[in-house]
């Protein structure tokens, strides 16, 4: 459409105005201010959106870690919880399972509350033990890794020696020397065919004192095994004794030197009566256990058998008036009665110091290995030469290999570890 004005008006001219208003002004602000709170309010439950699954994801890290000890390790080794091993490597489960041709029946060597034990062989030859966890295992990861981090670090001829671990696909194995003469048990009831005379047990007692003292006096920190008992004490080729099974070792640090408050672990009738009424542990618990050992080696009694408690029936038979103590009928006779067994008496003294039921009447490791080498003095043998240079002096010398074969049978490493037990009367 077109505008045509009389000619009386002059030039028109359109002079254009901003349209404006003052509500139209506020309807912006509200907009805008909406705006701005909306997204505040977004970004404030991002941030606790965030906050909350960072605090998750840490809370399950955690739980893991507790379940497992091993959750921070690095495929190098170089960071998070890896102890620091020496001498001993991280095997592949590919490498475990070639070793012992899959794990077969024939492998298996023994059994235990923790698992199965298995003989491997290594591309070089050499015979290694794999102690493999079953999966419903009572012992867990941090036994596990306690076992790794103490072994990995103690290195003694009486102490066995850790070559390595496995620590994957869900599987926990360790990797110790090949012992092959089973255990300190296993002779004792006859299962090995070894037999162990008067001489030979002074030599095993003597070997497991000198591996207790290295840990109580010379390893740092000093380390109390806690489970000192017959089957976790093997017998190398030569009848050597050699200290296995840390599972549930305790290491003494600086803060705790004169004991350790810790949870009652160990096994039924070798478990140190003091430590389990006070939960109290040191190395004076060792001493206890070993005691029993030593009158385990001299009856070739369990410690508790048919309700009776090997401590308890020595103690009611002993009469220092008489021959051999009046305690002939529970010696073992396989110890050789025929003749008079020079410095059992002796022997016996010692392990009824050491079962003591004060901590404080009992004597030192330290202490023990000095009474025992007196003992093996007066038998007639230097205590510091090996067992293998001085097998002219046993009965049935130069034999024993001959006489009592090696069957992988007869090969156990160690029993379950009860968490809490009460000891016997």
């Amino acid at each position: 459409m077109s505008f045509n004005p009389p000619d009386l008006f002059g030039p028109y001219y359109l002079i254009a105005y901003a349209y404006y208003t003052e509500s139209n002004k506020g309807g912006s602000s509200r907009i805008i201010i909406g705006a701005a709170v909306g997204c505040s309010l977004l970004l404030l439950l991002l941030v606790v959106a965030g906050v909350y699954a960072f605090r998750q994801k840490k809370r399950a890290e955690r739980a893991i870690e507790q379940n497992n000890p091993f959750a921070n390790w690095d495929q190098n080794m170089g960071s998070g919880g890896v102890p620091q091993l020496k001498g001993a490597r991280r095997f592949s489960f590919e490498e475990l399972k070639k070793y012992t041709n899959n794990f077969s029946e024939a492998n298996s060597i023994g059994s235990g509350g923790y698992g199965k034990v298995y003989r491997g062989t290594l591309s070089t030859g050499k015979l290694i033990a794999i102690k493999r966890a079953q999966r419903d295992s009572m012992q867990g990861g941090h036994e596990f890794k306690t076992e790794i981090e103490l072994l990995s670090r103690v290195h003694h001829k009486n102490l066995v020696t850790l070559e390595g671990f496995c620590f994957e696909q869900a599987e926990q194995m360790l990797v110790y020397e090949y012992i092959p003469n089973g255990t300190v048990m296993d002779s004792l009831s006859g299962k090995s065919g070894i037999r162990l005379n008067w001489m030979r047990r002074l030599r095993v007692a003597l070997g497991a004192a000198r591996g207790l003292v290295y840990l109580h006096e010379h390893a740092n920190p000093p380390i109390i095994h806690r489970d000192i008992k017959s089957n976790n004490i093997l017998l190398d080729e030569s009848l050597n004794a050699k200290v296995v099974d840390f599972g549930i070792s305790k290491p003494m640090l600086d803060s705790q030197r004169t004991h350790v408050s810790t949870q009652v672990k160990g096994t039924l009738g070798y478990m140190d009566p003091e430590y389990y009424m006070t939960q109290q542990l040191n190395e004076k618990s060792d001493v206890y256990s070993f005691g029993v050992l030593l009158l385990e080696l001299i009856t070739a009694k369990r410690p508790i058998e048919r309700g009776k408690y090997i401590v308890t029936v020595v103690r009611n038979a002993m009469d220092k008036t008489k021959e051999l103590y009046n305690i002939h009928e529970i010696l073992d006779p396989a110890i050789g009665l025929g003749t008079m067994p020079k410095g059992l008496e002796k022997f016996v003294d010692l392990a009824m110091r050491c079962v003591e039921e004060s901590g404080a009447k009992r004597p030192t490791m330290g202490e023990v290995v000095k009474e025992i080498e007196i003992i093996i003095q007066l038998s007639g043998l230097n205590p510091n030469v090996e067992s293998a240079s001085t097998s002219a002096t046993y009965e049935e010398a130069g034999n024993s290999r001959s006489l009592h074969p090696y069957s992988d049978d007869n090969f156990y490493y160690s029993g379950p570890f009860p968490s809490s037990i009460m000891h016997p009367k």
